[in-house]
C-alpha cells in the first residue's frame, strides 16, 4: 500500500436530490398502497481527503442512504456522482469494477463477518473475488492488512467467534481497505463497541484516513465522537438534510432548531456548566416516514414553529458561507 498524501481540493462525492421509497403493500394481491420515504431529496458533497459526519435519531434514513450511496440500495431517484460517474446509472460488470473504490464499514461486527470462515479468507475474500491476489500473494497481503489494523497476522486462521467486538470491527476494517478504495462509507462503526473501544477504533480510522488519503462518510448517532473525526457535518431528520456546516459551525452556533436541540442533549463533564446550560425538550415522537408532515418535516416537534411552516416546505439554503439551514427563520 502506498501512502496518498491527504487533499481537499476537489468534491469525489456528489449527492443530488437522492431519493429511496421502500413500497408499502397491503392485501392478497399486495397492492401498493404507499410509500415509506426513507430518503426523501438528499443532496451534499465530499471532498477528497475529507470526512463528512451525517447524524440523526435512529431511523432517520441515515444507514440507508450510505447504502443507496453505494448503490447497495438502488434509490428511487437522484443523482449520486463518484469520481465523476453517476453510479445511478452504471450496472453491472461497470458497476463490480468501481466497488474496488468505494467500500463499507458495518455497525454491527458480529453480523457482519460470516461465522463459518476464518480471518484470512475473510479479509482475503475482496483480494479473491476482484482477481487483486491469489495464493501465496493473497496470504501475505492479508497479514500485512491485519498488522494494518492492529491485529497479530498469526491470528488468520481463527474464527469470528473468537474474537472481541473491537477486534473483530477491526477484521472489518481490514476487508474494507483491502482493496485500496478511496471511499469508504462508516456506518455507525462503534455503536455496537464498548466505551473504551470506540477511540480506539476512531483513532484506527483517523491512521488510515492520513496515511491512504481516505474520504469517510461517518454515520453516527454519538454527536461527541462525530465532533472528534468529521471535518463536515451533516444533520438529518426524517429522510432530509435540515443542516450542513463545518463541524467548528455546527457545534458552537447551529442554526435549526433541531440541531439545537441535539447539541443541548450531549452531556458536558462540568458541573458548573452543565447547571447553566439550556435544555431544548422537544415533545412528542418522530412522525412516519410512511405519512410525513405537509410542510416542514419538523413542525410537530419544533419550539419556534409558526403558521408558514404548516404549508411552506423549506430549501436548504446558505445563510452565510459554508452553512446551510433548511429552516424559514434561521439567519
Amino acid at each position: 500500500m502506498m501512502a496518498i498524501a491527504q487533499t481537499h481540493d476537489t468534491d469525489l462525492l456528489v449527492v443530488r436530490n437522492l431519493k429511496k421509497y421502500f413500497p408499502i403493500r397491503r392485501g392478497v394481491f399486495q397492492r401498493k398502497v404507499g410509500d415509506v420515504k426513507a430518503v426523501d431529496g438528499v443532496s451534499f458533497s465530499i471532498k477528497r481527503g475529507e470526512t463528512m459526519g451525517l447524524v440523526g435519531e435512529s431511523g432517520c434514513g441515515k444507514s440507508t442512504t450510505g447504502k443507496a450511496i453505494l448503490q447497495l440500495d438502488r434509490p428511487t431517484a437522484g443523482e449520486v456522482f463518484f469520481d465523476g460517474e453517476d453510479l445511478v446509472k452504471v450496472k453491472g460488470e461497470k458497476l463490480r469494477l468501481m466497488r474496488r473504490k468505494m467500500q463499507i464499514i458495518f455497525q454491527d461486527p458480529f453480523a457482519s463477518l460470516n461465522p463459518r470462515m476464518t480471518v484470512g479468507e475473510i479479509v482475503g475474500e475482496p483480494l479473491e473475488v476482484h482477481g487483486a491476489a491469489r495464493g501465496k500473494e493473497k496470504e501475505a497481503r492479508v497479514k500485512e492488512l491485519l498488522q494494518l489494523v492492529g491485529l497479530n497476522p498469526s491470528f488468520v486462521t481463527r474464527f469470528p467467534h473468537e474474537f472481541s467486538g473491537g477486534q473483530r470491527q477491526r477484521i472489518g476494517i481490514a476487508r474494507a481497505v483491502a482493496l485500496n478504495p478511496s471511499f469508504i462509507v462508516c456506518d455507525e462503526p462503534i455503536a455496537a463497541l464498548d466505551v473504551s473501544i470506540q477511540a480506539q477504533v476512531v483513532n484506527l480510522l483517523e491512521e488510515l484516513q492520513h496515511k491512504f488519503g481516505l474520504t469517510y462518510l461517518f454515520i453516527a448517532h454519538d454527536l461527541s465522537m462525530v465532533r472528534h473525526i468529521s471535518d463536515r457535518v451533516a444533520v438529518m431528520y426524517l429522510g432530509r438534510i435540515v443542516e450542513i456546516a463545518d463541524w467548528r459551525m455546527i457545534y458552537e452556533d447551529p442554526k435549526h432548531p433541531y440541531t439545537q436541540a441535539l447539541l443541548s442533549a450531549i452531556p458536558i463533564p462540568d458541573p458548573v456548566i452543565e447547571a447553566k446550560r439550556r435544555r431544548i425538550i422537544l415533545e412528542g415522537d418522530v412522525p412516519s416516514a410512511a405519512n410525513p408532515p405537509v410542510g416542514c418535516n419538523f413542525n410537530t416537534r419544533c419550539p419556534v414553529r409558526q403558521e408558514r411552516c404548516f404549508h411552506d416546505d423549506p430549501e436548504l439554503r446558505e445563510i452565510v458561507p459554508g452553512h446551510w439551514v433548511a429552516c424559514h427563520f434561521a439567519t
